[in-house]
């Protein structure tokens, strides 16, 4: 098991797929899988989807000594319950990680309280879509969140702040080598997954950790 100073960060998505070549298994803790009326189920955490493998793989690009702990909410198809993800997100408070990746969201504005409360119940950063062609996406357009909007000039190893604890950063993820930029995926998950890494990768400072551990309680709204 790693040492408790190392960064953790909670995947919430399809799971991970540990033998794909753009992600390091040796980074990989056990987690769980979240059913769609809310219930865990330990160690089922296979990604068979694509979504949450890339999504991981952009995350370890830019924060390689980072600890991937999979939450798999995604099955058969990319849709879950607001069930699920208020569970996955509370089961993820109680597992000791530092970040939670949300490289998803709800554009149903009757789900973003209960949404919110997991956020501000969790404490710790929840770094999420805040919008998804601009249409607002809960939780990250929701207080508490570290919300995530698509900047197709902004670098991939950069963001931009846009203040109240948002960010706006690519939406390319780790590149394909011998496949152009346009034929591999792109979107707001990428954007998400590149700000945690980024993120993670500062708080592996010392001197960043108290300015990344006060954005979960900023306003994104």
């Amino acid at each position: 098991m790693p040492p408790p100073e190392t960064v953790r960060i909670a995947v919430i998505d399809s799971g991970v797929h540990p033998a794909h070549p753009h992600v390091d298994a040796r980074r990989l803790l056990p987690g769980v899988a979240v059913h769609r009326n809310g219930a865990i189920a330990a160690d089922d955490t296979l990604d068979r989807l694509g979504h949450g493998t890339a999504v991981t793989a952009a995350i370890q690009e830019k924060a390689p000594g980072a600890w991937i702990v999979p939450v798999r909410v995604f099955d058969d198809k990319l849709t879950t319950t607001a069930t699920a993800l208020v569970a996955a997100i509370d089961w993820c408070a109680g597992a000791g990680v530092d970040f939670i990746n949300l490289s998803l969201g709800t554009a149903n504005r009757a789900h973003a309280e209960a949404l919110a409360e997991a956020v501000m119940r969790a404490g710790i950063p929840v770094v999420a879509a805040r919008e998804a062609g601009g249409v607002p996406c809960w939780p990250g357009a929701g207080d508490g969140a570290i919300g995530v909007v698509v900047d197709p000039d902004c670098p991939r190893g950069a963001f931009r702040r846009l203040g109240h604890g948002s960010y706006a950063a690519s939406g390319e993820p780790r590149p394909i080598p011998g496949v152009p930029a346009r034929g591999n995926l792109a979107g707001i998950s990428f954007a998400v997954a590149n700000v945690t890494g980024l993120l993670a990768q500062a708080l592996a400072n010392p001197a960043s950790r108290s300015i990344i551990q006060k954005q979960p309680i900023a306003p994104t709204a």
